[in-house]
C-alpha cells in the first residue's frame, strides 16, 4: 500500500460514515471526548484533585496528546487542509487542545477543555441525524431576521432600566443600599427582569411603589422577544415551505423532508440537506 492510498483510506475512515471502520472510529471518538471531559470535572473537585493529582494529570495530557495527533492527522489526510482548519468542527478541534498548552502559561485554563464537548456534534454525523440540523438552520436565520426588532427593543429597555435606576437613587439614597446610580441600575435590571436577589430593596414607600411599577413593567415587557423571534419564525417556517415545489403540479407548502407531494402524490424533489462526510 502506497502513501497515497494510505492517505484515502485514512480519509474515509476519519472523514466518512459510510464504512463500518469510519462508523466504529467516530463512536470511539466520542467516547474519548466524553472521558477527557469525565476527567476535567473530576480534576476540578478539591478532594479528589488532591488525591489523584498524578493520575488525573496524566490522563489529561494523555487525552489532549491523542487529539492533538488526531488533528494533525486530519489536516494530513485532508485534500484541503486550510478549508478543514477554518471549519467549524476544524476550529472546534483546535480548541479541543489549545487549553492544556495554554495551561502551562495561564493558571486554571485547563478547565477551556470542556470545549471539547462541541466534538460530539459529529454524532449528529454517525446517526444519521443531519437532516435535523436544517430545523436548526430555519432558528438561527429566525434569529437573524429579527435582530433589528429585538435590538432596538433592548435598546428601550436600556433606557427605562438607566431612567429607573437613576429614580430609585433618588429616591432612597445611599442609606438604603443605593450608593450610586450604577448600583441603582443593577437594582433595576434585577427587578425589571423578575430575579429579585433581595440583596438591595427599597425602604420607603415611594420607593417602594417604584419598585412595584418596575416590577409589573417587567412582566409586560418579557413576552415582547418571544413575539418577535416567533412570528419572525413563522415566516421562515413558510418560506421554507415554499421552496419545496412539486415538479408535476408545481405547487409548494410542503414540509422540508417530505418525500411526496401532498396534493398529486408525485415524488418531490431531492432535499437539499444532505449528509456531508468532509465535515
Amino acid at each position: 500500500m502506497n502513501l497515497q492510498s494510505a492517505r484515502t483510506q485514512l480519509f474515509e475512515i476519519i472523514f466518512g460514515t459510510q464504512t463500518r471502520a469510519g462508523r466504529y472510529y467516530d463512536i470511539s471518538l466520542i467516547i474519548a471526548i466524553l472521558l477527557s471531559v469525565v476527567v476535567v470535572v473530576i480534576d476540578s473537585v478539591e478532594g479528589f484533585n488532591s488525591e489523584f493529582e498524578s493520575v488525573l494529570w496524566s490522563l489529561e495530557w494523555g487525552f489532549t496528546l491523542l487529539f492533538t495527533a488526531e488533528y494533525l492527522l486530519r489536516l494530513w489526510i485532508s485534500p484541503k487542509p486550510l478549508a478543514y482548519a477554518r471549519s467549524f468542527f476544524g476550529v472546534v478541534d483546535l480548541l479541543a487542545v489549545l487549553p492544556s498548552y495554554l495551561a502551562l502559561l495561564v493558571a486554571g485554563a485547563q478547565y477551556l477543555l470542556l470545549i471539547r464537548l462541541l466534538r460530539v456534534l459529529r454524532i449528529f454525523r454517525v446517526l444519521k441525524l443531519v437532516r435535523y440540523l436544517g430545523e436548526a438552520n430555519v432558528l438561527i436565520r429566525s434569529l437573524v431576521q429579527s435582530k433589528r426588532k429585538i435590538l432596538v427593543f433592548f435598546l428601550s429597555v436600556g433606557v427605562l432600566i438607566v431612567l429607573f435606576g437613576a429614580l430609585m437613587f433618588a429616591i432612597e439614597g445611599p442609606e438604603h443600599g443605593f450608593t450610586s446610580i450604577p448600583i441603582s441600575i443593577y437594582w433595576a435590571v434585577v427587578t425589571l427582569t423578575t430575579v429579585g436577589y433581595g440583596d438591595i430593596s427599597p425602604q420607603t414607600p415611594l420607593g417602594q411603589a417604584v419598585a412595584a411599577l418596575v416590577m409589573l413593567t417587567g412582566y409586560a415587557i418579557l413576552a415582547v422577544p418571544t413575539g418577535i423571534v416567533t412570528a419572525e419564525l413563522s415566516t421562515e417556517i413558510l418560506r421554507q415551505r415554499s421552496l419545496t415545489r412539486c415538479t408535476q403540479c408545481e405547487r409548494g407548502g410542503h414540509e422540508a423532508d417530505a418525500e411526496f407531494c401532498k396534493f398529486c402524490g408525485s415524488e418531490l424533489p431531492e432535499p437539499l440537506i444532505k449528509d456531508n462526510p468532509h465535515s
